[in-house]
């Protein structure tokens, strides 16, 4: 099973990222995704931001994820 987990840009660098969530910070590729800004939302998978979401789908997302934790 793949795992792939909403985070919000903080910093972009040439192709590379800076994603943040529940205050872990993770170096991501970007070069997949066209015109990702920072404050926006991605899909990261191993290492790799594969899709935009928007901010309430992220949110949504996040909250289950954290009551599957639970």
């Amino acid at each position: 099973m793949c795992l792939a987990i909403p985070m919000k840009v903080v910093k972009i660098e040439g192709p590379s990222g800076i994603v943040e969530l529940g205050g872990v910070k993770r170096n991501i590729n970007l070069e997949l995704l066209d015109g990702v800004r920072v404050g926006e939302y991605v899909i990261v998978h191993a290492g790799f931001a594969i899709q935009k979401i928007d901010d309430k789908e992220a949110e949504e997302t996040i909250e289950i994820l954290k009551e599957i934790a639970k």
